[in-house]
């Protein structure tokens, strides 16, 4: 699991976001990882502190299924993974992500969405990674057999690229409630996508 800009770790708890997911998972161990705002400017950081504190020795100790669940920025973390180690889980939650500014939004909506021509947009290093990523999945290119769920809020202040990228996926992948960029929205989001029995396949059956 990972926070968002500002979020504690212990946050996840306080707001029954761990205690759900016990509920609905038969047999699962929970990691909530701080990484630091900075990481995000610089290249691949954020992919290679998360693979290198979490991801690494958890395959080390046998875990096979291995899923990232990130809210605002660490939504973007955890795509920001994908985009490097795809190979190495099998899932993505993405409650209300940070997919970019409100202006590269605006641009990729201009352009046509994410399969246009990438290089026609300004934006920052991690965006580009971000949205490549997303483009090649959809055009099941790079991850393709990875499991994408997003939860968003109608009222949330990013959910430009949020709906842009629900309208790619398929509908029972998507969650989309009244609400703000908030925890309880997150929460109710939560707890929908998890009433979905996300976990019952295996990665062979994905």
């Amino acid at each position: 699991m990972l926070p968002g800009a500002g979020m504690r770790a212990n946050e996840f708890a306080a707001h029954e976001m761990i205690s759900a997911l016990q509920c609905q998972a038969a047999a699962v161990d929970i990691v909530v990882l701080e990484l630091d705002i900075g990481l995000y400017l610089e290249e691949n950081r954020v992919a290679d502190v998360l693979h290198e504190q979490a991801i690494l020795p958890a395959l080390t100790q046998g875990y096979q299924r291995i899923w990232l669940l990130g809210i605002s920025l660490g939504g973007m973390g955890a795509l920001l993974y994908a985009s490097v180690y795809s190979t190495y889980i099998e899932g993505l939650f993405l409650l209300a992500p940070f997919l970019g500014t409100r202006g590269t939004m605006a641009a990729l909506a201009n352009a046509g969405g994410f399969d246009f021509a990438l290089r026609d947009v300004t934006m920052t290093t991690a965006e580009q990674s971000v949205l490549e990523w997303i483009a090649s999945y959809l055009a099941k290119e790079k991850g393709a057999n990875l499991k994408l769920y997003l939860g968003y809020a109608r009222q949330d202040r990013f959910s430009s690229g949020q709906k842009l990228l629900a309208g790619c996926l398929p509908a029972e992948d998507v969650s989309v409630q009244n609400g703000d960029h908030d925890w309880p929205t997150w929460k109710t989001l939560w707890y929908d996508l998890l009433s979905r029995s996300p976990f019952l396949k295996t990665a062979d059956d994905a």
